[in-house]
Formats: C-alpha cells, structure tokens, sequence
C-alpha cells in the first residue's frame, strides 16, 4: 500500500515541473536580457512627444501621412538623390498614394533651382529654426496625419543606398498605412 502513494506524488512532482520548469526559463532569460525582441521597422522611430505643434510649425498638409525633407543650401549629388527617392518612393505607394504626400520644408537660404533641375513637383512648407535642427544630418521622415514626426530615414551616401533607403521607407509606409485605416 506505501507503493502507490509514492509512484502519485512521482507523477505529480514531474508535471509540476514539466509546468514550471518553462515559466522560470523564460522569466531567467528575459531577466538576464538575453532575447532581443524582433522590430520590422528599417527606420528609426523618434521620440512620441516631437511634432508639429512642439516645433512651432503649421502642418502643411493634415490629414494626409507625409515624407519630409529639408532642402538645403546646396543641393549636392546626394540631396538629388534623397529628392529623386522621395518622389519614387510617393510613385510606388501605388493605390495610397493619395495618402501619403512629399513635403519639402525650404529655408531662406535652400537650393530651390535643384527642384527646378529635377522637375518634380513638391509641396513646400517654410521651415523655421526648431525644425531645422531636427533636420540637422538630412534625413527624410514621416509624419503621420495628426503632425508627430513618427520615424526616421537617416541621409546616405550613392544612388544605390538611397534606392535601398526608399525601398526600406515603402516597406514602413506601408505596414503605418495598414495599420491606420
């Protein structure tokens, strides 16, 4: 009779463990940081307090998700390229397009010939001093239809990058206009 009572307490010491053996093992990975959670975006997303209103500019196009970009001084090689992309990158949005508009903010002192060389058409918007210093390194980012400067696409060099860069930007567009119906 003492047999049974201990083949019970056996088979329930081993489905006790078989429970919380995998619960502790995933608490001691988590805890020691040793999982690296997955991201899918290629950009890089920006602090959720940054947008128009604590920049002190008026959104240029609301309601509408937007890919900005400040000209510069001097529009060089690279900044065609950055411009060239952003308006490829507007044209392969295909059917959301109409969603997604390319914003050119332009300072007193931007190269505003270089569109002009380009031929494509951009809306503009004045920029002031807060919003150039977010614009310090050249990046392209996007804005989503209530103003806040969501993620951003950090200046590179050669039309290849650039082109890699758009691809990376259609791909995040894309998931943010999914998931914003």
């Amino acid at each position: 009779m003492n047999s049974q009572p201990k083949r019970s307490n056996k088979t329930l010491f081993i489905l006790l463990l078989a429970f919380v053996l995998p619960v502790a093992a995933a608490k001691l990975v988590l805890s020691l940081d040793l999982y690296h959670g997955g991201a899918t975006n290629k950009g890089a997303l920006l602090d959720t307090n940054l947008n128009y209103q604590a920049l002190e500019i008026e959104n240029p196009k609301p309601h509408l998700w937007q890919m900005v970009y400040l000209l510069p001084a001097k529009c060089e090689q690279q900044c065609q390229d950055s411009l060239y992309v952003l308006n490829q990158s507007h044209v392969a949005l295909g059917r959301d397009r109409d969603r997604v508009s390319p914003v050119i903010f332009l300072q007193p002192d931007s190269d505003t010939q270089a569109l002009e060389l380009l031929q494509i058409q951009f809306e503009t918007a004045k920029a002031n001093s807060k919003i150039a210093n977010v614009f310090s390194n050249q990046p392209v980012i996007i804005v989503d239809p209530l103003g806040s400067l969501v993620m951003q696409y950090d200046s590179v060099i050669g039309r290849d990058a650039s082109i890699s860069q758009g691809k990376a930007m259609i791909a995040d567009l894309r998931k943010m206009l999914k998931l914003s119906r």
